[in-house]
């Protein structure tokens, strides 16, 4: 255990240093994120039937945020793997459990300071900032964010040599749940068949459960689904994660 601990700690390390010695990396990935924030934030003033736009809004941002970046997380392997400059690390007698582990903690650091940065910025545009709530929605982000970036590292060695699977599963994945969870727009004001699409939708109870948190709301039934979902991700994506990095490399 301690020598997985030490060698977590060294790959954490080995992956956090180029983000550290090249920050405007960290700052042009939140680009996006801000700008849907601030026009569609706007945009919904009014729309939501009393509850304040940034309530409803912010937590969609957060979501969107943690399925583009961790989904996304898997091309930094998957370029490794196509160049050969991984088989360095793997010659090494580090745990392959922490090259997940490391990867994974790295990632989800990443992501829960984008969160705050996003919080930060809407706060003065009229969001109104419930702390417990926050914390608990904070947490509950990054169990789902690190399930999903171990399943992208799964996907990102199961697409070798030529990388296509991963570009393909990505791409086709992202949108469409994005989309049907709710996320930009509200997905009850649709006809049914679309909510009943969304239904199936895993992302969707995710982004009920951070709405409702957000809001300082912890006893409706939306935060337990929310919970299930994530720590059902982070449960099946750790359990790949791991397998594939120790007999798929």
């Amino acid at each position: 255990m301690k020598k997985l601990l030490w060698d977590t700690r060294t790959v954490f390390l080995r992956e956090l240093m180029p983000t550290l010695r090249a920050p405007s990396s960290l700052i042009w990935t939140m680009g996006q994120p801000l700008l849907f924030l601030i026009l569609f934030g706007s945009l919904l003033a009014g729309s939501q039937g009393g509850v304040s736009p940034w309530q409803w809004f912010v937590p969609g941002i957060l979501i969107m945020m943690c399925l583009s970046g961790p989904m996304m997380s898997g091309y930094t392997l998957l370029t490794e793997l196509m160049s050969g400059s991984f088989e360095r690390i793997l010659v090494s007698p580090i745990d392959r459990s922490a090259l997940l582990f490391g990867r994974t903690l790295k990632e989800f650091l990443l992501l829960l300071v984008q969160a705050l940065l996003i919080i930060a910025v809407a706060t003065p545009l009229g969001f109104e900032l419930f702390p417990l709530g926050v914390l608990a929605g904070l947490i509950l982000l990054v169990v789902f964010g690190s399930g999903l970036i171990a399943l992208s590292y799964v996907l990102a060695i199961a697409s070798r040599p030529s990388g296509e699977l991963f570009y393909g599963v990505t791409q086709m994945v992202m949108f469409p749940v994005l989309l049907l969870s709710g996320v930009l727009l509200p997905v009850q004001s649709g006809p049914d068949w679309l909510r009943v699409i969304a239904s199936l939708n895993p992302v969707s109870y995710l982004v009920d459960a951070e709405r409702a948190l957000f809001a300082g709301n912890f006893a409706e039934p939306a935060v337990l689904h929310g919970a299930v979902t994530a720590f059902g991700f982070a449960a099946v994506g750790l359990f790949f994660g791991t397998r594939a990095m120790r007999k798929g490399i």
